[in-house]
């Protein structure tokens, strides 16, 4: 949660400076980067916090983290994609909340959330093990082996500083890749 909500800040503060400086490609790059982290890591590392049968503080939690990035996310393009971004401004707000205002656009632009410091090193950390992640699936999508089919080992190469990171998240990345463990290897 802590990590794309901190994305979700970078990406407030960064889509600013784009529409102050008229780059919008830009903006719409970083946008689908955002997406991806949204769709393709957040969600997905948090299915089992989705979809658990007991309604807890946790999946609360989960649910309130996912609903206000992807409010945060919509109100940020909606300068760009007005109307898309209303119609999914409209099932995520009006259809709940008879207060709200009856159109994204009539909406404040969302300002960065600053009882929630940027942590850069988690982001980092993250995106290291997003990035491990993608290599291991490209590699296995070389050779035609799926993800189901497990294997024993995956052989790792960095930089030494990041080793400490892996050590860190092992859990997630031998879960991702769904093989049993992590062997690092020197640079030959």
């Amino acid at each position: 949660d802590k990590w794309i909500l901190a994305k979700i800040n970078i990406f407030i503060k960064d889509s600013k400076q784009y529409y102050e400086s008229f780059e919008l490609y830009k903006l719409v790059k970083n946008a689908s980067e955002i997406l991806d982290d949204i769709s393709n890591w957040y969600v997905r590392r948090n299915r089992r916090r989705f979809w658990k049968s007991e309604n807890d503080n946790d999946k609360m939690a989960a649910y309130s983290t996912l609903y206000n990035v992807l409010l945060t996310y919509v109100k940020v393009l909606s300068p760009i994609i007005p109307f898309l971004a209303d119609k999914i401004y409209d099932n995520l707000v009006c259809s709940f909340a008879e207060n709200a205002p009856t159109s994204i656009h009539l909406c404040d632009f969302p300002e960065i959330k600053i009882d929630q410091e940027v942590d850069y090193q988690l982001i980092e950390e993250i995106d290291l093990v997003k990035q491990i992640v993608v290599y291991g699936r490209s590699a296995r999508n070389k050779v035609n082996l799926k993800i189901r089919q497990p294997l024993n080992i995956v052989s790792i190469y960095l930089e030494n500083d990041k080793y400490e990171i892996v050590e860190k998240y092992k859990k997630q990345i031998i879960e991702e890749l769904n093989i049993k463990d992590i062997k690092f290897v020197d640079n030959v």
